[in-house]
């Protein structure tokens, strides 16, 4: 390992002496550049917080909607988490029911079909939607879409 002497004269600059194996010394003179590549510039210490934590990638607009359309159409599962589902459907019920609604009761097999049809129902709503979308020349549904898929299905709204 080299040991650098420093010269009292010089204050340890350019012409600072090394102590080589061996014994023998050479004089540390400032040497021209041969092409290979230049010293990494000291980073501030934001500059070393983004390096620690890098920005995510980010991926072009609609490249990601385009990944989740196609996992979504692979995949044969609910959409909906299951137990909001069955409080919004329990709700509803006890708001229906006229006589004792705390008496009521529903299957689980019961709670999934209907699940199973009410995300079918809106399925086919969003496809109709975006059909009236690209038809006035958009990429993005909007609330006049599913009103006017929904006018066009009649008073039964795709029912049957």
């Amino acid at each position: 390992m080299a040991r650098t002497v420093s010269n009292p004269n010089e204050g340890g600059g350019r012409n600072s002496l090394t102590n080589l194996p061996g014994g023998k010394r050479m004089k540390n003179t400032a040497r021209k550049s041969t092409g290979g590549k230049a010293p990494r510039p000291r980073l501030s210490v934001a500059e070393v917080a983004r390096d620690i934590d890098p920005k995510k990638r980010r991926y072009r607009p609609g490249t990601v909607a385009l990944r989740e359309i196609r996992k979504y159409q692979k995949s044969t599962d609910l959409l909906i988490a299951k137990l909001p589902f069955s409080r919004l459907v329990r709700e509803v019920s006890y708001d229906m029911a006229s006589i004792d609604a705390g008496n009521l009761r529903w299957q689980s097999t019961a709670l999934l079909a209907l699940q199973e049809a009410a995300e079918a129902f809106l399925v086919h709503l969003f496809e109709d939607a975006n059909l009236c979308a690209v038809h006035g020349k958009r990429v993005t549904i909007m609330q006049r879409d599913i009103q006017l898929a929904r006018r066009i299905r009649g008073p039964w709204g795709g029912l049957g």
